[in-house]
């Protein structure tokens, strides 16, 4: 995925400390551990920019919600009885499910909005888990509790520039007002962070722009139906956009922002979202959202695909320094998928190969910053047998506590 590299039909990376040293036809290596990759695709790990991993517990239960039922669900319904240990153990199986699905690094999008503890379990699953997360602290969701003092107590324990980073999660101008807004994002310069914020309504970038309040540090979330003068805003900016090309389609948000968001210059990334309405995997995200624009206008390429999830959403958390390609400097973030799989047996477009039939059931070995986290297609040094019990028993008790049925007729009516 690095052009000044290009593709090897037969290839070395040889990575030592974490870093990768070396990428070629062949290297001399007399005293490394070898990886045999005969019959893999040998590539970077997905990038994954926004997943709310608190809600794993709920897999599957909301496949037919729209995003007014959703809402009505997980944040109305089921959040009110989270405890930190069902904060913990929701987001630490949802990273190990991005991990198990080759995501390297991923940003978490919090917005349990609870307590301190809440968020200490979260940041805590996170530090567990192998791979590179960043937190993103959506404080105050919900509300328009003044957040400051509740960002900065997590900022002192998330300094940066290690394997856990944290992002500022804006509630936004309708929810908060612009006020708020301006001395949010007035925080996330003075300490460092990004900022995500999902954009649900045209108006909410001109507002921004009209306050001097884009940055190049702003991912923007969805915003489907969004015109193309402002997201050339958002462009002009420097900033990004992350699109969730499943939950946007099924919940009814629209059709997904990808070929006017190329228009308007930006470089789209993806995301998985929630787990309780998608599949928690970035092959079927990038043919959801390959098929979805292909069928408006034939005109996206399946190695733009693997650039949205890699070095695009990369760069969108500004780690394209670190990640997103396989080049010489980098961290040692890379997946091997096989090929002698009967789904994708013979390949021989291997971009083609992974964009249009790629799964989870592919990814052979993850490698997280040099680290060997998956081998032979199996996690290691994870007990997941325990992990299930907590998160079932998390569940149940959650369940329990807020009358959710658990037999596939959960309809949650909206709020009027």
């Amino acid at each position: 995925m690095d052009p000044a590299l290009g593709d090897l039909a037969r290839g070395d990376v040889l990575v030592d400390d974490g870093k990768i040293v070396d990428v070629a036809a062949r290297i001399d290596a007399p005293d490394a551990q070898v990886i045999d990759a005969t019959d893999r695709i040998v590539m970077p790990g997905f990038v994954d920019n926004h997943r709310h991993s608190w809600q794993t517990a709920f897999r599957g239960a909301g496949s037919d919600w729209t995003f007014p039922e959703w809402a009505q669900a997980m944040h109305r319904t089921a959040k009110p009885h989270y405890t930190p240990e069902d904060v913990y153990i929701g987001t630490l199986l949802g990273r190990l499910e991005a991990l198990h699905c080759g995501v390297t690094t991923m940003l978490d999008w919090y917005h349990v909005a609870r307590t301190h503890a809440h968020e200490d379990a979260a940041v805590a699953a996170l530090t567990d888990a192998p791979g590179r997360s960043v937190f993103c602290l959506g404080a105050g969701w919900g509300s328009g509790a003044d957040v400051d003092d509740d960002v900065r107590r997590v900022r002192a324990h998330l300094t940066g520039g290690g394997r856990i980073d944290m992002a500022l999660g804006l509630r936004g101008p309708a929810a908060t007002g612009i006020d708020t807004v301006a001395r949010e994002v007035k925080l996330a310069d003075e300490l460092g962070l990004r900022i995500s914020l999902h954009i649900e309504a045209p108006g909410v970038i001109a507002e921004l722009r009209e306050h001097g309040l884009l940055r190049d540090t702003l991912t923007g979330v969805h915003a489907n139906g969004i015109g193309e003068e402002e997201l050339r805003m958002l462009a002009d900016a420097g900033g990004s956009l992350s699109i969730s090309p499943d939950v946007e389609l099924k919940m009814g948000f629209g059709a997904p922002m990808t070929g006017l968001a190329l228009a308007a210059g930006l470089r789209p990334t993806l995301s998985i979202d929630d787990v309780p309405s998608a599949g928690g995997d970035m092959f079927s995200t990038m043919r959801t959202a390959f098929a979805a624009q292909r069928g408006l206008d034939g005109a996206l390429r399946s190695r733009d695909l693997l650039n949205f999830a890699t070095s695009d959403a990369a760069a969108s958390l500004g780690l394209q320094a670190r990640t997103g390609t396989l080049t010489p400097g980098k961290d040692a973030d890379l997946i091997l998928l096989r090929t002698d799989d009967l789904t994708v047996f013979p390949v021989t477009d291997p971009a083609g190969t992974v964009v249009s039939a790629g799964h989870p059931g592919l990814v052979d070995t993850v490698l997280a910053a040099g680290r060997i986290v998956k081998r032979d297609g199996a996690l290691l040094g994870v007990d997941l047998a325990a992990l299930r019990t907590r998160l079932l028993e998390s569940r149940d008790r959650i369940a329990a506590a807020a009358g959710i049925p658990l037999d596939g007729t959960w309809h949650p009516q909206p709020a009027a």
